[in-house]
This record gives C-alpha cells, structure tokens and sequence, in this order.
C-alpha cells in the first residue's frame, strides 16, 4: 500500500518511531527517495531496529544461561552492594524470576542510570515469584568482616524465600565460592551473565541508595546522598574533621579516623 507523507520531517517522525515490520515496510516505500534527509533517517532507524534486536538478544541469553547452570531447575539468583563503602551497610538482594515474562534491560547494576535502575527495581518487584532484601549493619562488618557477614546475609535471604514457600532447588551466587548452601553456583560476573543475578543487584543497588539518602538527611556533614558510603575526598575530608557517625565502618576508616565520634 502506498504511503502518504507530506515532508521529509513526516517521514523522519515515522522512521523514529517504526518497528522492525514497519521500516520493512517503510523501506521498500522510499527506496527511490534520494533526498538526504531522509536516508540519514532511514540509517538512523536500522541501526536502533538492530540495536533492539542485540539488546533482545543480550537479555535472552542470560535468562538461557542461567537456565542451563540451573539444568531447567527452580533457582535463586543472589548479589550484594556495598561491599567497600566506609559507611552504611552490607545490603543482599535475592530474586527468583519466572523464565517468562523476560525483563528487558537486566544489567549488571553499574552499568543502569539511576532512572533506569528504578524503574527496573519495581518491574523486577513485580514479576518476581519472590525477592529479598538484607542488610548487614556496619558494628556488625566491624565485629565479624566481610566474608562472615556475606555469608550471613545471603543465608537470611534464601531463608527468606524459603520461608515464603518458595522450593528452591539451585543457588546461583554472583563471585567467587562461600561455600554457604550446597546448592550453590558460582558465577564470575553473574550480574551481567544471568537474569536472576543481575535482579538481585538491581533490586539491592536501588535500596541501599535510597537508605544512604536518608542517612544523608541524619549526618549531612558526610555527603551521602552522593556518595553513598564510598571513600571519595570530600568524604574522607568530612571524616578528618567530624569523626565518625554511628553508621561508618571503624575498621574501613583507621587510616584518616580521628577520636571525635558521634
């Protein structure tokens, strides 16, 4: 069927917002249209068309890559953040994803805008056959070290889901080997290599920041909203002159700590 436009910025406005089938379509429509506009529009458009089809690709592959680990098995993908902050918590995030529907834009968590981490949080919320969310408080990082207290949070958050009626049968674990559940599955880079992972990074990210906003509103000397408990200078310049809050970590801060705390 013929199409009808009026200018090349008609055409333009249609090509940004075609699908795949309809710049198919559009394609065969403007074959002889040689103005210059118009070809950079149809450029633009089959490289986002193609764009969206390796993104779609991209997040397929992970939810396909976890399932083979999994061998088809009902599994629980676990992440955590905030693991060299001077203050704040610990915090483990837990997911069990349903194999569909798919949730377009997993990532790992550092490679997402705020925004985008967000709005996935809330999807991933509400898809989700289950999710956890745990801290580990920094007197605790102090008292037992990290390797005890990922431990110790990523139990809670599988006993959790278990509590919840939720059988798991495979742990997939982001990093190296806690040897914390017999189930479990390693995965080097699993929040940017399987679906569930990279929830559970998502889903922590975004409630660590938002607690770390409201720590800021409590001890705003520090910065936290913008730093989130990471050592930048202004933060480390912050703790030389004011101590430490009931939040840092004491053991993370001995090289710049002065006596004065909160």
């Amino acid at each position: 069927m013929k199409q009808n436009f009026h200018t090349a910025q008609d055409i333009v406005e249609r090509l940004r917002a075609a699908d795949a089938a309809e710049l198919a379509t559009l394609e065969r429509s403007l074959a002889a249209d040689t103005r210059k506009t118009v070809q950079r529009a149809l450029a633009s458009a089959r490289r986002r068309i193609e764009a969206e089809r390796a993104e779609r690709e991209r997040v397929e592959g992970m939810y396909s890559f976890q399932d083979e680990l999994a061998s088809g098995k009902l599994l629980v993908g676990l992440d955590e953040v905030g693991r060299g902050p001077l203050a704040g918590p610990l915090t483990v995030g837990a997911v069990v994803l349903p194999k569909e529907p798919i949730i377009y834009g997993l990532n790992d968590s550092k490679q997402l805008t705020p925004q985008r981490r967000e709005e996935l949080a809330a999807q991933i919320k509400e898809q989700a056959l289950a999710w956890s969310i745990q801290y580990i408080q920094p007197h605790d990082i102090d008292e037992n070290g990290m390797t005890a207290s990922l431990r110790s949070a990523f139990s809670a958050a599988i006993r959790e889901i278990e509590e919840a009626g939720v059988d798991l049968q495979v742990v997939l674990l982001d990093g190296n080997a806690l040897h914390l559940d017999s189930r479990e599955i390693n995965v080097v880079k699993g929040d940017a290599r399987c679906a569930s992972i990279s929830a559970a990074s998502i889903i922590a990210k975004v409630e660590r920041d938002a607690l770390m906003v409201e720590y800021a509103k409590e001890f705003p000397e520090y910065g936290f909203d913008g730093n989130k408990g990471y050592g930048s200078a202004a933060h480390i310049e912050a703790i030389k002159q004011y101590g430490l809050s009931p939040i840092h970590r004491a053991s993370f801060c001995t090289a710049f700590v002065q006596d004065k705390l909160f």
